[in-house]
């Protein structure tokens, strides 16, 4: 018998996220952080220090295991996050890509034409590409012996084809946006390669103990809608359609315009950025989902009695069916007084009755 399938059956202690995504009844809501494993922490700052940078971290699977659960044992979380990067897809696939300090990532070749794309290797063959990452799940899965659920996750392909395009982070992402115009076919060709290795890259995780997957569009946000209907949702379709093992989570940053199409995705919970006042999206996605987020990550920054008297405010807007989170991701500089502060709250906060 496989490792991942002995540790799978090691049943889960603290499973509130999971309850709240399948739309069961809890007594609070669980709560964790988007980028919770990361320069928040000493312990993390410490281990960095020592290291080449970034991508040796994300390639050591007993290290990527390390500092996942860095944040569990720190802050009480009730979830743990995978540490790795949503672009091991597209190195996978046949691009590498470098992590610059202080700059963000960088890909020295990008997508330029046809021919790039299809050279390219995708499906099940760029997903075995990725090993490190299935066995730092393992490892994870194993130390957290059931403590809490772990979360694997992938980037949307929409956002994967903008760093093949861009080559790094942009203000227009003008380059990927023009495929969208100029080449179509061409831009459907490279998503459905990003989709298939998507789907089999997020099956592998699973199979070495993934809990819950979260898939990340990052960049929605700049896409006029009729455009995202077009070249974004019917491949986070697919996906959502293809994983049915474990609760999925969709989270499209600053894609208020699409939040009607979203809540009828085949997926379990729809992220929301701290842009979405919580009772419209609930109005808008209808019952049956669980929602996540959205705390505005700056709040972390106001004092405590602040940070204590929004979060509360945030829940209460919320309601049940709620899995507690920022509206992104945790910033490097955030006290980390103020993200125990959040959590704590957070963890204090019970249901009425009728609602438990």
């Amino acid at each position: 018998m496989s490792e991942s399938a002995v540790t799978s059956k090691v049943a889960i202690k603290n499973d509130l996220i999971l309850k709240v995504a399948r739309g069961e009844k809890v007594d609070r809501p669980p709560v964790w952080l988007m980028r919770q494993a990361g320069r928040i922490l000493p312990q993390y700052r410490a281990l960095r220090a020592k290291l080449s940078g970034f991508k040796e971290l994300v390639e050591t699977p007993a290290l990527a295991a390390e500092v996942t659960i860095q944040p569990v044992d720190e802050l009480g979380v009730d979830a743990a996050i995978i540490f790795s990067d949503i672009l091991v897809i597209p190195e996978a696939m046949g691009l590498t890509y470098e992590m610059v300090e202080k700059k963000g990532p960088f890909f020295p070749k990008t997508i330029q034409e046809k021919a790039d794309v299809d050279r390219l290797q995708s499906g099940e063959q760029a997903a075995a590409e990725l090993s490190y990452v299935y066995e730092a799940l393992k490892i994870t899965k194993k130390e957290l012996d059931g403590r809490v659920p772990l979360i694997g996750f992938a980037g949307a392909p929409w956002t994967i084809l903008s760093y093949m395009l861009e080559g790094q982070g942009s203000k227009t992402f003008s380059k990927a946006r023009k495929l969208l115009y100029t080449e179509p076919v061409l831009a459907h060709t490279l998503l459905q390669k990003i989709t298939d290795t998507t789907i089999a890259y997020l099956k592998q995780k699973i199979a070495a103990g993934a809990d819950m997957i979260q898939l990340f569009d990052s960049w929605a946000g700049i896409l006029p809608a009729q455009q995202y209907s077009t070249f974004a949702l019917p491949y986070i379709r697919q996906i959502c359609e293809a994983i049915q093992e474990v609760p999925l989570t969709v989270f499209a940053k600053d894609a208020w315009f699409a939040l009607e199409e979203l809540g009828q995705l085949d997926c379990n919970t729809i992220g929301l950025d701290w842009h979405i006042d919580p009772q419209l999206a609930r109005k808008i996605v209808g019952p049956k989902k669980a929602l996540q987020g959205n705390l505005d990550p700056c709040l972390l920054y106001a004092p405590m009695a602040e940070i204590e008297k929004e979060s509360r405010s945030m829940l209460q807007s919320f309601g049940d069916r709620h899995i507690v989170n920022l509206g992104h991701g945790v910033y490097p500089d955030t006290p980390l007084d103020g993200v125990k502060c959040f959590v704590n709250t957070v963890q204090s906060f019970t249901y009425p009755a009728a609602l438990s």
